[in-house]
């Protein structure tokens, strides 16, 4: 099996990161100098509509060719890669262990007798990994350890690790999206303190992962079935144009900074035009908002005196225009769009859209995994 967890900021294997997505298959290849990463490698092309049907790989044979031409114009022969299932396909848990268990104990007690009391799926059907994090005490006095547990249905790691090897690839490294993308934040989550947790809501072609981060662990995670690309069609059904998997609309668009006036809102001259389809599209921003809100009021009120003070944004979606201000405003919780080649202050030689730019914390989080 394939760990999940094992070295999770990162290893000293040379290799690459490839990120599959309903709509594209990306590759990131890293350097690393002390620490200072240099991008040497970046990669990207589009998924054939066949592929993926409701989110979930379809056509092996399809995307290992998109897969294997990815490699072939990137010009690299990798011998280890990295890749990410979505955080919807996965489960995750943080369950207390008793502390004077061995590591051999701790790894029965896991695997076959704590893992089958969290999962929905029989135990044989599951892949499982698992760390310890740190130790506490517990209101009875005992002494115990936190492990973090993840696991997916092998029906589901299976479909990534078969498209790879129709390429005549072998994947060494299998997480998710959502551990990919917090060790490319790593240094920005370190800023806060014990009892505040941030959001990190990744805005993705098909849907939104939300998880919310302690002292660098997800403490709660959930999946939104709403992306950019039900937003795209909003614009588009609203003003009567087909509905594209391409974001060219909404890689045009501002949104309001008084999102009640709707389409009375004037933007630059060039998107005046997109105003008919403003409604739609605040409508499912809305829905998102609310979602958001469910999700960080359920964490609260089983988290006792936990504070969230920050809201990162990631993803494709963070790259609309003022969709920080947006939320921000929504939520009254402070809200950053992550600039991911800021965040680890790497050069990215090729021209990319806002929203493209913003959607390579996944690839790039992946590609520092095997620098």
């Amino acid at each position: 099996m394939l760990g999940f967890l094992n070295n999770l900021i990162g290893g000293k294997s040379k290799g690459v990161g490839i990120e599959i997505a309903p709509d594209r298959v990306s590759l990131a290849q890293l350097s690393k100098k002390g620490q200072q990463y240099k991008l040497i490698k970046y990669h990207s092309l589009e998924v054939p509509e066949e592929v993926f049907e409701d989110g979930q790989i379809v056509n092996t044979t399809a995307l290992s060719e998109v897969i294997e031409e990815l490699v072939k114009e990137a010009k690299v022969k990798p011998k280890q890669i990295a890749t990410a299932v979505p955080m919807k396909d996965v489960i995750m848990r943080i369950i207390p262990m008793p502390a004077e268990l061995n590591d051999q104990e701790l790894k029965d007690a896991v695997l076959n007798h704590e893992a089958p009391l969290y999962l929905p799926y029989p135990r044989e059907e599951v892949d499982i990994d698992y760390q310890k994090l740190g130790y506490f005490v517990d209101e009875d006095g005992i002494e115990k350890v936190q492990v973090l547990l993840v696991a997916t249905r092998k029906e589901i790691t299976d479909l990534y690790l078969e498209s790879f090897q129709q390429a005549g690839l072998t994947v060494t490294v299998l997480e998710t999206n959502s551990f990919a993308l917090m060790r490319l934040l790593r240094e920005q989550l370190k800023q806060f303190a014990a009892g505040e947790a941030v959001v990190l809501v990744d805005i993705e072609f098909d849907s939104t992962d939300i998880a919310i981060i302690s002292e660098g662990i997800p403490q709660f995670t959930r999946t939104i079935p709403i992306g950019v690309y039900q937003m795209q069609t909003a614009l588009a059904q609203a003003m009567n144009l087909p509905t594209s998997r391409n974001t060219e609309l909404l890689q045009e668009i501002t949104i309001p900074n008084n999102p009640e006036q709707g389409t009375s809102i004037s933007t630059t001259s060039s998107q005046t035009w997109l105003n008919p389809g403003m409604d739609s599209l605040l409508r499912v921003l809305n829905e998102l908002v609310d979602e958001l809100k469910r999700s960080i009021n359920f964490y609260l009120n089983q988290s006792g005196n936990m504070e969230v003070v920050q809201m990162l944004l990631a993803g494709q979606g963070a790259g609309i225009a003022q969709i920080d201000e947006f939320f921000t405003r929504r939520l009254n919780i402070p809200t950053i769009q992550v600039d991911p080649v800021s965040a680890i202050s790497v050069s990215l030689k090729q021209e990319l859209s806002p929203m493209e730019r913003a959607g390579l914390g996944t690839v790039l989080g992946l590609g520092m995994r095997m620098s």
